[in-house]
């Protein structure tokens, strides 16, 4: 993976972010996609942290939009990898996340939510 590519991802990732925009969000994840996240067993209820395929994601995400209504993003650093890319950015509230992200293909294929 090269910085370019990284870099354009981590914009129109935080574009939809920003915007609330659950499709063009989801538009960067395969439909097999596995994520993880400190989060998902209270926005979900499963304790495993862990969801399986994109309809999982848009209900994760959809949920935490509806809880958090002001959320908003500001990218602090990108990091790149072989397949790897890490988004580090700070949330409304002053909190520092790392996304880390396996691509395949150009879209996101296994990922992380990870909290300071």
């Amino acid at each position: 993976m090269d910085r370019s590519f990284a870099s354009q991802f981590a914009a129109e990732w935080v574009e939809a972010w920003n915007a609330h925009d659950l499709d063009r969000l989801l538009s960067h994840f395969a439909d097999d996609v596995v994520w993880s996240s400190p989060l998902v067993a209270g926005f979900t209820g499963d304790q495993s942290g862990t969801l399986h395929g994109k309809a999982a994601l848009r209900a994760y995400y959809a949920e935490g939009l509806r809880r958090i209504p002001d959320l908003h993003f500001e990218v602090v650093d990108v990091r790149v990898g072989v397949a790897v890319l890490v988004i580090n950015y700070r949330n409304q509230a002053g909190g520092e996340v790392s996304e880390v992200l396996v691509l395949r293909d150009g879209l996101v294929v296994e990922g992380h939510g990870t909290y300071a």
